[in-house]
């Protein structure tokens, strides 16, 4: 019999919907975020041959890197990425940087349906690369809604295996 899939709430089949979740930057959730990209990863392949047995190609793992990854908010008065961006390269003055806080790590959060958080990971060293102040404005689009973009480059990120399994009713 395989393991369950669910080791606390055994009675759920379902796998965790990927519309409830949460962004914290600087300790606090980023408001009217509508998405955020995958968490990626690759490893290279290293391919060799041992001189004994030339016949047979071998692999093993080489370097790591990992994917950007892009958040979108909803268009508010929330100034969180625009900050964090100015960091990154201000317009003010000969357009120097923070070389103190520009770099952020930042927590993911998976929340169940009730609201809970399920699974969280943390990003390391996380840096503004691409940010999108504005979207393309359309006066004839009544039902857009605007979207700035973020894209991050980061160092990394790991699953907080510390966040146990909520308890659902």
């Amino acid at each position: 019999m395989a393991a369950p899939t669910f080791p606390v709430n055994t009675h759920r089949y379902d796998p965790y919907r990927t519309f409830k979740f949460q962004v914290i930057i600087d300790g606090r959730p980023v408001a009217g975020l509508t998405k955020m990209g995958a968490l990626k990863k690759k490893t290279e392949a290293v391919k060799w041959r041992s001189a004994g047995d030339p016949s047979h190609e071998r692999i093993m793992p080489g370097g790591t890197s990992y994917e950007a990854v892009t958040l979108e908010q909803g268009l508010t008065h929330d100034p969180v990425f625009e900050k964090w961006a100015n960091l990154v390269n201000s317009i003010q003055g000969d357009a120097g940087m923070s070389l103190k806080n520009y770099r952020k790590d930042i927590i993911i959060n998976v929340l169940n349906l009730q609201g809970q958080v399920a699974i969280s990971y943390k990003l390391y060293r996380a840096w503004v690369s691409d940010y999108q102040a504005l979207p393309e404005l359309n006066a004839t689009s009544m039902n857009t809604v605007g979207i700035q973009t973020l894209t991050l480059q980061h160092e990394g990120w790991e699953r907080d295996t510390s966040v146990p399994e909520p308890v659902e009713s």
